[in-house]
């Protein structure tokens, strides 16, 4: 199969904009199965209050953002992954969703809100999940999620193949270089679709990539330029966690010893 991230900067509370940008960047990935796109893609990042985010976010089924992003996939034959400003209720989510030609198969909502986010969103409640499609099972975290360990193991230990990263990182280079050794100790495919360009006081940092099982970094994208890259996959590789003869990846675990990270 085959990957693709599209790093670009969404016009920030201009949906109609960022859906007329879009549309050119995910026609480049029409040979992908899977596409990934940054985080809070519907609305932009950097809001003053909760009340401006609020004005720019959707219900998941009822979402004008996500009906177009179903309409490209069904002209490309697509799958894609992108991160959303949810509206459920009264609550406001900073999510990723997985959008298919035939709709919505997965949602996430991210776990670890960084900075001013804190003052904006809800922290997720949905947990961990794990969504197959037929190419292959899929993760999703959200950019400042990169920071914690626990997530990329418990999504690996649950079968994801690839793990889906819409991100909006603005730490020069952090996320960039832990994602290939998040990559290579989970033995799966990382996608980081990262965006580019400046909303009030934030620069964001590019370089999206894809990662191996290996921790090989198979495509990279500059730091401020819009870029579109596919990737191959081998989903098998994901799934052979088998490090020598006699190490295998998750068997030789010893949960046992690793209490601290649920009672510390």
């Amino acid at each position: 199969m085959q990957v693709a991230y599209v790093q670009f900067c969404p016009a920030f509370c201009d949906p109609d904009n960022t859906m007329a940008r879009l549309a050119p960047l995910l026609a480049r990935c029409a040979s992908a199965d899977l596409v990934v796109l940054p985080e809070l893609c519907n609305s932009g990042y950097n809001f003053p209050t909760r009340d401006d985010a609020a004005a720019y976010a959707e219900p998941v089924d009822d979402s004008r953002f996500l009906d177009f992003l179903r309409d490209q996939c069904r002209a490309h034959d697509i799958d894609v992954v992108t991160g959303f400003n949810e509206k459920d209720d009264r609550a406001l989510y900073n999510s990723a969703v997985l959008v298919t030609p035939d709709g919505i198969a997965g949602r996430y909502r991210k776990l670890h809100l960084f900075v001013n986010e804190k003052d904006i969103f809800t922290p997720g409640d949905l947990g961990l999940p794990v969504f197959e499609r037929p190419y292959g099972r899929l993760g999703m975290l959200i950019c400042f999620d990169w920071a914690f360990p626990e997530a990329w193991r418990v999504l690996a230990l649950r079968g994801a193949d690839i793990i889906c990263h819409p991100a909006n990182l603005v730490l020069p280079g952090l996320a960039q270089k832990a994602i290939p050794i998040y990559a290579l100790t989970n033995r799966v495919y990382i996608v980081t679709a990262n965006r580019i360009g400046t909303e009030r006081n934030l620069t964001f940092t590019g370089l999206s990539l894809v990662a191996d099982p290996s921790g090989d970094v198979l495509t990279q994208a500059p730091q401020t330029e819009e870029a579109v890259a596919v990737a191959d996959v081998d989903v098998s590789r994901a799934r052979d966690k088998q490090v020598t003869p006699r190490n295998h990846l998750f068997d030789d675990r010893r949960p046992a010893e690793y209490v601290a990270l649920t009672t510390g």
